[in-house]
């Protein structure tokens, strides 16, 4: 195994937070999009996301473990390695650090080699295989998954089954020219964006554990699973419809769906493991017992990915 190779070095910009004061997750993912690039090239396929390429790498799925905040002005560093490969498919891994080599997020993500135009997955070449090699990467135990599972899901995402279930409407708004890639599908940071900026309208308000928002709590995601079913190209529309699917006096289980809501087809889904949040102390709030139940009583019974 080797220890990665760096595909990623910059800072965290004060107009990339969020009303938390740090981070925000789309441009955590932002930056694995960056990396991607930059361990595409390593593995011989240099160009691969430029306008003119005939074969990329397409984003099936990211599982991600947020670890430690990452505020205004961190130096940051990005490492990443082949975790496993195989015909046309590979399992990435994306190690961003601070200064002092402490783990801040880690993407574990599921890549195509794919056509670029069709997006037809085909097997790799010979000099990509033998590159990958020199290039595998093991998952550390901290960026293992810890409350979001990683096996095969069929998901049951819909506008139809949204409504049966009742799932709130956190986000609409239509894809432009410069949300997409160069190949006019959108780009993966941006799908997790969507549900950043829906997050408000899930808490209507308040923080997890009941109390008004931007007083004293807020709130933090730990953990993400985010399922790429369908691309939308530049003038399609993005509906986000949310709910809480479990958790436990600590954290609550979040589920997503980034729906089409002119077919009613499904673009995605993901799940997050959230945590409120003390804006001071900048630790995990324990729920107590009057807000835990109110938090239940919110579970919507039946919904996953």
């Amino acid at each position: 195994m080797s220890e990665g190779v760096e595909v990623w070095r910059g800072s965290v910009a004060t107009w990339e937070c969020d009303a938390m004061g740090h981070l925000n997750v789309g441009f955590y993912v932002a930056k694995s999009m960056d990396g991607l690039t930059s361990l595409a090239a390593e593995l011989g396929m240099a160009g691969a996301f430029a306008p003119d390429a005939r074969a990329t790498l397409i984003v099936r799925e990211q599982h991600i473990r947020f670890l430690r905040e990452a505020r205004p002005g961190a130096a940051l560093t990005m490492t990443g390695g082949v975790v496993e490969m195989g015909e046309s498919g590979a399992r990435l891994i994306f190690l961003l650090r601070h200064a002092d080599g402490a783990l801040a997020a880690s993407f574990q993500t599921l890549v195509d080699h794919v056509t670029a135009q069709e997006a037809r997955a085909f097997p790799w070449p010979a000099r990509v295989m033998a590159k990958a090699e020199g290039l595998r990467l093991a998952v550390p135990p901290e960026a293992a998954p810890r409350s979001i599972g990683l096996e095969p899901v069929e998901s049951r995402a819909s506008l139809a089954r949204a409504n049966e279930l009742g799932l709130r409407r956190t986000g609409l708004g239509a894809v432009r020219a410069g949300d997409c890639d160069p190949f006019g599908r959108m780009r993966t940071e941006l799908m997790m964006a969507r549900i950043s900026d829906g997050i408000p309208h899930f808490l209507q308000g308040r923080s997890l554990n009941g109390e008004p928002a931007g007083k004293r709590a807020g709130g933090a995601a730990l953990e993400y699973r985010l399922i790429h079913l369908d691309w939308p190209r530049a003038g399609d529309r993005v509906e986000l419809r949310s709910g809480a699917s479990g958790g436990d006096a600590r954290f609550r289980k979040l589920t997503h769906w980034l729906l089409d809501p002119d077919t009613g087809r499904a673009w995605g889904a993901a799940e997050a493991i959230a945590v409120s949040f003390d804006l001071e102390t900048r630790k995990i709030i324990t729920l107590s017992d009057e807000a835990l139940a109110a938090a239940d009583a919110q579970v919507v019974k039946g919904l996953t990915l």
